[in-house]
């Protein structure tokens, strides 16, 4: 097997217009490339993006410490690469070289073992039996961190379980623009917006954007024959502020912010609900997930951060039933295939999701694959005329058509 010959870095822009880092794996003719993205809406408990002074620190971090060190490492002993990229690191949360330069460099060694092997990195990470199909879950309707003046709730998503993944790809975006069309029916006179994934902004209060969601949700379940299921990620964390759920129109102790996620999830047929709470709230999850989880996801992101010492936690107090897996959350792909091996064992779900400030890498979109997630949470997943999400989604496609669906 080759040995990494070269490492390369530098530094690119995300999908928001901020700095961010590419790094290239070469060896003996195969070549790894892999973007690190960067979240809007953070947990406390996930890797720092950049050490402190930014991207040029981390980049000359890299050139002084990881550069020399993995010259030399066989591009399949990813472990070892990722052991040495902590130990290099040397703290619990990737302050000292970023955890995106970390994940960068995890992705790109992946990503050049499996060019040498000519295999695409689904099948290299997943092996022979990788075979599940994730379900695209598109946002429509943004608010929150992701989009000033829209809903509280940060994400209204689309989640169609068509039999094939394009099917669904085109029935999320079919679900983007009918959403369009009864926010401008219902609002005529009103701004219409952007954010920065791509869904509509309006302001609207959050149960109409979850009624006018629900409804559209139907309309295109009708046209194209399968269902297609509304879900939210509210991000409960970015709006919990003393002791309270503090909405533009209401506020919620702890107990009424679970009474209020358990009816929205029983009166609209959610498919899921992602961060429904602070992400301190072990028991709080506890109690929403006996409520609901028999038929919503009850998914933990800032909860558990992709993290298996949160995760084990929430496994003990039976918190969530599903779990979101970001890479850079954890700074190594073996750090999140830990997490998805874990939440399998104990018959949690796994969504792979990107970041709001994304890139052009694809890669998240092969790991959805490999490690045979629930589903796949897509940047500017309604947006089809934005060429970013259409790489994304389309990279998704592809895998699609590899072979027939899974069906769960």
């Amino acid at each position: 097997m080759p040995s990494i010959e070269a490492a390369e870095i530098r530094k690119i822009l995300d999908s928001r217009g901020d700095p961010t880092v590419e790094v290239d794996i070469l060896a003996e003719g195969a070549r790894g490339r892999a973007a690190a993205p960067s979240g809007a809406s953070t947990s406390a408990h996930e890797a720092r993006a950049f050490p402190e002074g930014g991207v040029d620190v981390a980049i000359a971090r890299f050139h002084e410490d990881v550069e020399p060190r993995i010259i030399g490492l066989e591009l399949t002993s990813q472990k070892e690469v990722d052991r040495l990229l902590q130990q290099i690191d040397g703290t619990p949360d990737f302050s000292r070289i970023g955890g995106n330069v970390a994940v960068a460099v995890s992705l790109a060694v992946a990503k050049a073992a499996a060019d040498s092997l000519h295999l695409p990195l689904y099948r290299y990470v997943g092996g022979a039996f990788a075979h599940r199909l994730p379900h695209p879950m598109g946002n429509v309707i943004g608010g929150g961190r992701h989009a000033i003046g829209g809903t509280t709730i940060q994400e209204f998503m689309a989640v169609s379980r068509g039999p094939t993944v394009a099917a669904s790809v085109f029935a999320n975006a079919r679900v983007h623009r009918v959403v369009r069309d009864l926010l401008r029916d219902r609002q005529p006179s009103g701004p219409l917006g952007r954010g920065d994934e791509g869904a509509w902004v309006a302001a609207i209060g959050d149960e109409d954007a979850l009624v006018i969601l629900a409804e559209a949700c139907r309309i295109v379940s009708h046209e194209v024959g399968f269902d297609v299921a509304p879900a939210l990620d509210l991000a409960a964390s970015e709006f919990f502020e003393g002791g309270k759920y503090r909405y533009r129109d209401r506020t919620l102790s702890p107990d009424g912010q679970i009474d209020f996620v358990a009816d929205l999830a029983d009166r609209y047929g959610l498919f899921s609900v992602e961060d429904p709470l602070d992400e301190e709230d072990f028991a709080g999850y506890a109690r929403l997930t006996e409520l609901v989880g028999k038929t919503c996801h009850v998914i933990g992101d800032d909860l558990f951060a992709t993290n298996v010492e949160r995760l084990h936690k929430g496994v003990e107090m039976h918190a969530a039933n599903a779990i979101l897996i970001k890479p850079n959350q954890i700074g190594t792909l073996s750090g999140a295939k830990a997490a998805v091996d874990l939440a399998h064992r104990h018959g949690y779900a796994t969504v792979i999701s990107h970041r709001s400030g994304e890139t052009t890498d694809e890669t998240i979109a092969h790991l959805a694959v490999a490690f045979g997630c629930l589903g796949r949470a897509h940047p500017d997943r309604g947006g089809a005329r934005r060429g970013l999400g259409c790489r994304k989604r389309n990279g998704s496609a592809r895998k699609g058509s590899s072979y027939p669906r899974t069906r769960t």
